[in-house]
Parts: structure tokens; C-alpha cells; sequence
């Protein structure tokens, strides 16, 4: 990348950067929110969301003291959770080490849990001014695009070779440079052969779309096949609540709420049967809508049936002998996370 495109990009990014709640100003632990947040997330979606966990943890402080519910609960929808929690455990670190102040250095904001090259290089070039690279997916898109680039950018290889070629062009105003990059690749370099080219600050000089191969850089491994897990869950309430099951404390969904679950796909009947088993007297019994998930490495189809179970079943509100409880529905609005992967049960998810 040469001089003259250096400063194409960062003269077409002060002409039409987005306005977003985290650019607000410069404060590191803002970015640094929103950077995680925005893995594997929608800018669009991600916008509601930091607000609300903004003014719940307003500073690090108030995030390193966060109870991990409630931590849950306002990352609730926006799916991987462990990022979350690598938050609690940085805060707690930069509390004990930094008096609660964000670092802006490379070097200190790469020692803490969560924080990889792209974070830090955020951070760091945003809010400290330092001259270090943020390459995350689009910016590899746009970068490879641009020299008509065939290199795998699923290859460690390929990543270090960006990197180093945007340390070597990195410009006075780095945060700049390094945000334009990104918001080039999340609004006009699309991916999917579906860019935006005719209002590509680098249109003349982009190889991709001189040689017509837009639709083809970038190269990228194809992912794994998912696999496939059945599941069929029960939406089971009665005059004590809805019933809730606690996922294990590591694994997928760590320490996340979900119904009770029959791993595998049953019918009416056999759903009774072991609604019965497990000391419960159904009055009712309706299927509801299939619903497919999908994670990075497995799918979930999940068949649901809403039971309600009379009143000789809820002699406790903490059924020991399942390993399930009964919460009202305000409780799961308010106090119980659950994941997006249920999202579509929701409203089958109340007492009446």
C-alpha cells in the first residue's frame, strides 16, 4: 500500500464514517468493549447492546465487580459468552494492576485475558496513538483485494505478512488509518462478491476489480462441517414457574440457563412418558415450532413440546431430584440468562 492510498482511505473515512456510540471519544475501555463485542457481531446488532452493558459496567471498575449472572445476563443474545467473561478476568487484572485505568500500550493490552493482536492493535492505535496494525477479517479482504492477492487468509502466514506490511505504511493518525481499513471492509468491500466499488475511494487502483476478480480474493479455507445434535426440550411450567436446568460451568454454554432437554428427537408420547418418569403429571401437552441454531462447529435441531404440569408436581420450587428449579417469568426477564439459541421459546416461557 503506497502513500497516495494511505491517504485515500483516511480522506474518504473522515467523509463518510458511521457515527457510533464507541466513537464517540477516545476512552480505551469504551473500544475495548465494543471491539469485543463486535466479534462475530453486527454492528447494527451490537449497538443496543453496548448501550445497555455501558450503563449497567460503566467502568472497569464496575466490570471487574460483576457477578458472573449478571455479567451473563447483559450478554445475553450476542452469543459466544466467554468473551465476557475474559472481560471480568481482564477488569479484575487491570484493577489490581492498573488502578482501574485501561492501558493503551501494545505490549500491556496483549497480557490480558480476551485480548488478541486486533484488539490491542485497536486499542492501542485509537486510543493511545500507537503506530500498530488492527487486521481482523475485513481489513484481510480489503487488503488482499486491493494487491490482487491469491494468499490464504485463513494461514497464520498470510496474517503476519499484512500485519507487517500495514506496520511499514502506518501513517501519523494510526487509529484513523486503522479504523478506515475496517470500515472500508464492513460497508463497501463486502464479502461474497458483492462489493461496492463505485464508491471505493481505491477503485482505479484496486487489482481486484481491474482484473476482474473480486469473486474470487479473498482465498479462504473451507470451514469444517458442523455436526449435528438433536435435542428436544420441554417447556415445562406449572403453579411454581417455568422450569430452568443450569448448563455445566465449562463447555458450550457455560454456566448458561436452559429447559429441560431430552438429548435426541421424541414424539408426543414418549415426551409424556418421560415427563412422568421424572414425577411430573402433565394436564397438557402442545408441540410447538422446530427451530434450528447454528453454532461454529455444531448445529442444534431442536423439537419443543409445552407441558403443563399440575399442581400435586410443584411441591418445591427446587426439584433435587431432576437437577431443575422453577423461576417466574419476571425472573427470566431479569435475572436468568438465556441463550439466543432459545430465543424462539421465549414466549412459550410463562406462567398462566
Amino acid at each position: 500500500m503506497n502513500k497516495k492510498q494511505v491517504i485515500q482511505l483516511c480522506e474518504w473515512y473522515g467523509a463518510n464514517a458511521r457515527e457510533l456510540p464507541w466513537r464517540e471519544n477516545k476512552d480505551p475501555y469504551r473500544i475495548w468493549v465494543s471491539e469485543i463485542m463486535l466479534q462475530q457481531t453486527r454492528v447494527e446488532a451490537v449497538k443496543p447492546y453496548f448501550m445497555r452493558f455501558m450503563e449497567r459496567f460503566p467502568t472497569v471498575e464496575a466490570l471487574a465487580d460483576g457477578q458472573e449472572e449478571d455479567l451473563l445476563k447483559n450478554w445475553e443474545g450476542l452469543g459466544y459468552y466467554n468473551r465476557v467473561r475474559n472481560m471480568n478476568k481482564a477488569a479484575i487484572r487491570v484493577r489490581d494492576l492498573y488502578g482501574g485505568r485501561m492501558p493503551v500500550k501494545y505490549d500491556l493490552l496483549i497480557e490480558l485475558p480476551g485480548i488478541g493482536p486486533y484488539t490491542a492493535g485497536a486499542i492501542a492505535s485509537i486510543a493511545g496513538n500507537e503506530k500498530v496494525p488492527a487486521v481482523d477479517g475485513n481489513v484481510l479482504r480489503v487488503v488482499t483485494r486491493l494487491k490482487g492477492d491469491f494468499s490464504n487468509i485463513s494461514e497464520p502466514a498470510t496474517l503476519k505478512a499484512i500485519r507487517s506490511e500495514l506496520q511499514e505504511c502506518m501513517p501519523e493518525n494510526p487509529g484513523t488509518f486503522n479504523q478506515a481499513l475496517m470500515e472500508l471492509g464492513a460497508t463497501v468491500c463486502l464479502p461474497n462478491g458483492e462489493p461496492k466499488c463505485d464508491i471505493c475511494p481505491w477503485t482505479g487502483s484496486c487489482l481486484a476489480k481491474k482484473q476482474g476478480l473480486v469473486d474470487r480474493i479473498p482465498v479462504k479455507s473451507k470451514a469444517k462441517q458442523r455436526t449435528v445434535e438433536e435435542r428436544t426440550l420441554l417447556l415445562l411450567s406449572g403453579t411454581a414457574g417455568i422450569a430452568l436446568h443450569k448448563r455445566p460451568s465449562k463447555g458450550l454454554l457455560a454456566g448458561m440457563y436452559e429447559p429441560p432437554v431430552m438429548e435426541g428427537t421424541y414424539d408426543e408420547e414418549e415426551v409424556l412418558a418421560y415427563a412422568k418418569e421424572l414425577g411430573y403429571h402433565p394436564l397438557q401437552i402442545t408441540r410447538v415450532e422446530d427451530h434450528v441454531h447454528i453454532f461454529t462447529h455444531k448445529e442444534w435441531h431442536m423439537r419443543a413440546y409445552r407441558l403443563r404440569i399440575d399442581e400435586i408436581s410443584d411441591v418445591r420450587k427446587i426439584d433435587e431430584r431432576n437437577d431443575f428449579f422453577f423461576v417466574d417469568a419476571e425472573e427470566l426477564q431479569t435475572k436468568y440468562p438465556l441463550p439466543s439459541a432459545f430465543a424462539p421459546y421465549r414466549k412459550y416461557l410463562e406462567v398462566k
